[in-house]
Formats: structure tokens, sequence, C-alpha cells
């Protein structure tokens, strides 16, 4: 929700398995290919527990965060060896090494990969032991671009197919930036990638904007569950009290407009925040009168405010998050 901050971090060395060495090794295709890479079928996979999973090349798969251990299970099935997460919230580095599995933390944003992003996340799907899983939340836009630019600057499949990556995603065209990065992307040198001095880290600290971003998306994604169980608990989440969670949400927007990144932002930033943070509030308090009343009919106002919060979020994304890096 809202702008997020690009991540240009500076990556240092950590592994996930003892003694450096890859448990369980599997057949790998080989990250070699020619300047001129012929196109790759694309593919999407048939799976219950890693979102919108697509094979872009025999050693990389885009899809979303995978659920918990069975997600890890199913990313074993299928033979991957490396995970790579480029969204901010920080990955379950743990429950990754208990399944053998090693995790790398290259975070971007929604505006588009910075080019050092792009060197990074190439000389990672050609070097790193594969096949390699990318992974944002929901796996429909920040990873197929990650993937997508990392897989044509490595020479793994054409430019003419970057674009066409993100299309079987379902990336949304709004988000402006991401496509732009994927149609300027172009091949990398293999000496210049072999010659790149990364060191590659299980997890890296993000901007407090960024984490705070995470976390406010986190509560939207729990309200939209709950407003499928038609606003009680969900059945595969009982944990989630409708009330509680609008009252988080609005916490979120009220500690982002205290912080000094945001008293920097644009006035039209500002405001959409304020409005977004008044209807959760309204949102709470519809919640806890429905609570209060015992009636067995959900209010309309719920799903209006929610919508409204929604839409508010989408307006933002337009205006400030998915601007290219280039309009910048």
């Amino acid at each position: 929700m809202f702008r997020i901050v690009v991540f240009c971090l500076a990556a240092s060395a950590t592994t996930c398995w003892p003694d450096g060495a890859s448990p369980n090794p599997v057949e790998r295709p080989s990250a070699q290919a020619d300047a001129d890479a012929p196109p790759v079928p694309l593919e999407r996979l048939s799976t219950e527990h890693l979102p919108n999973a697509i094979r872009i090349h025999p050693r990389v798969i885009s899809g979303g965060l995978p659920a918990g251990g069975a997600g890890f299970r199913e990313l074993r099935r299928l033979g991957v060896e490396t995970v790579i997460s480029v969204d901010g919230a920080r990955p379950d580095v743990e429950l990754a090494r208990e399944h053998g599995l090693r995790y790398v933390h290259l975070p971007h944003g929604y505006d588009g990969v910075p080019e050092q992003r792009v060197r990074e996340l190439a000389k990672a799907v050609r070097q790193l032991d594969g096949p390699v899983y990318l992974h944002c939340h929901h796996g429909k836009h920040r990873s197929p671009a990650a993937a997508s630019v990392a897989c044509v600057a490595a020479g793994l499949i054409p430019k003419s197919q970057s674009v066409k990556v993100l299309q079987l995603a379902g990336t949304s065209p709004h988000y402006r930036g991401l496509y732009q990065a994927a149609r300027d992307v172009d091949r990398i040198d293999h000496d210049l990638l072999d010659a790149l001095e990364v060191r590659f880290q299980a997890s890296v600290d993000v901007p407090p904007m960024a984490e705070a971003m995470v976390s406010l998306e986190q509560s939207h994604h729990h309200l939209q569950k709950i407003a499928a169980a038609d606003w009680k608990s969900p059945p595969d989440h009982p944990d989630l009290d409708p009330p509680h969670q609008a009252l988080l949400l609005r916490e979120h927007f009220t500690e982002l407009l205290r912080t000094e990144a945001t008293q920097q932002e644009s006035d039209a930033f500002i405001q959409i925040m304020r409005h977004s943070e008044e209807t959760a509030r309204s949102l709470e308090k519809t919640l806890r009168r429905w609570d209060a009343a015992m009636t067995p009919q959900p209010p309309a106002a719920l799903n209006q405010q929610l919508r409204q919060i929604t839409s508010d979020c989408k307006s933002c994304h337009q205006r400030f998050r998915d601007v290219p890096l280039s309009e910048k």
C-alpha cells in the first residue's frame, strides 16, 4: 500500500546450511546461455502452497510467499535449492533451513528494479544453486518483474519474452515501473557478472517506511479475509479478531503519519494517508457497534469502508509508489 521505498541495499553474505553444503542435491540445468537466447516456454505451474507459480526457465520459478512448511516442501519437490525474496518482509530463514533451502534477500520496490539490483539478481540466477524460486508476497508484481529482468540480464531468456513474463503472472499494467524495467533490461556480459562482487545475505534490514508498509499491507490483507468470511474470523484464521484488525490497520496509518519520512512527503500523499486513517477508524467503530448489537447481518457500511481504503491504496500506488524510477 502506498509508495514503498526502493531498496538499494549493499548485500553481505550468509548461508543457510551447515558447512556451506547444499543438502539433497538435484540435477540442475546449466545457467549458461548464448547472447541470443532462444525463446523458452513459459509455464504456469499447478501448485497448492506456492501462489501464482510460473516457470520462466528450467532454472527459475517466480511465485508468491511459500505457505509455511507445506510451501517449502513443495519447493523441494520441484527441485528448488535457493529461494530469493524480493519482498520487504523479513524471510523465514529458519523454516527454509529446516527444509534444506537457502534464502537470499534482494528486496526492491513497486516502482521498478534498480540497475544494481538487476545485476545482483542476474548473478544470483546464473550462479547460485538452482533451480531458484523468486518470490514477493502474492507473486503477481515484484517477483515476476525481478525474475524477468534477472533471466534476460543473465542471458537465460531473450528480451522479447521479458514483458510476457509479467503478462502471464497477471501483473497489473498500473505498475508502470515494473513493466518499464522489463522493457528496458538488456543482457549483461557473463564476464561482467563473474567479476561482480556480491555477498548474498539471507535477510537484510529495510528502511523503516518500507517495514511499516509491509505491516500495513498485512493488516489490509487480513481484513480482506475477514470480509470474505462475512466479517467474522475466517475459519482458517480464527485468531483474527475483526475489530482488532481494523484497530491495527488504523494504528499503522497513525504511526506512519508521525514519522519524519512521511512528513517529508507531498501534501497529496499525506492527505491520502489521513483519509485512510479516518476510514480505518470508522471501520473499527462500525465493527464494534455491530459486535455489541449482536445482529446477524453485518452492516453494509463495512464493505463500503473497506472498499474506500482499498481505493485510496490503489490511487496512492498509481500516483506515488508505481511511478517508474526514471520519472522520479
